[in-house]
């Protein structure tokens, strides 16, 4: 059993604090311990990208991030996006069926704002560099990317 440590991490605009084991991985503590079942556990080795969330606005693979990393900083899920679908990247994602089978969609979601963020006005190349890494089976490629370009206005 490893050591145990006091974390506070501000997930989706809320303060949350807790005890973690030093081994804890936030994708873990996200999705067991404060329910935010969006973030998906693909691999767990940081190939798929289907935990990426934002960590101080920067998309990160939460499966390779231990919690004690993320003490005193913020964490966007998916959850944390829009409420009630009124994220416009969430609506034109449903729009041009960019969500296939799902499971990568929060993943692609959390890469694509981090990149929207930065550059809202990308090119496809951009947009393409931006969500790579993140594995879609479904190959849904062509759609994420008209769905995000669709967005840029």
């Amino acid at each position: 059993m490893g050591r145990r440590h006091q974390v506070q991490i501000k997930v989706n605009e809320k303060w949350q604090a807790f005890e973690v084991e030093s081994s804890d991985r936030l994708v873990d503590v996200l999705r067991e311990r404060l329910g935010l079942t969006g973030t998906k556990l693909g691999c767990g080795k940081g190939d798929c990208c289907a935990c990426t969330v934002l960590l101080n606005n920067a998309p990160v693979n939460s499966c390779l991030v231990l919690a004690v990393q993320a003490d005193q900083k913020e964490v966007i899920t998916v959850e944390g996006l829009g409420k009630e679908g009124r994220d416009p990247l969430q609506r034109a994602f449903v729009e041009h069926s960019a969500i296939q089978c799902g499971y990568c969609t929060p993943g692609m979601l959390l890469s694509a704002k981090a990149l929207l963020n930065e550059t809202p006005h990308p090119t496809e190349g951009e947009i393409k560099r931006g969500i790579s890494g993140n594995l879609c089976r479904c190959t849904g490629y062509v759609q994420i990317i008209e769905a995000i370009q669709s967005v840029t206005g």
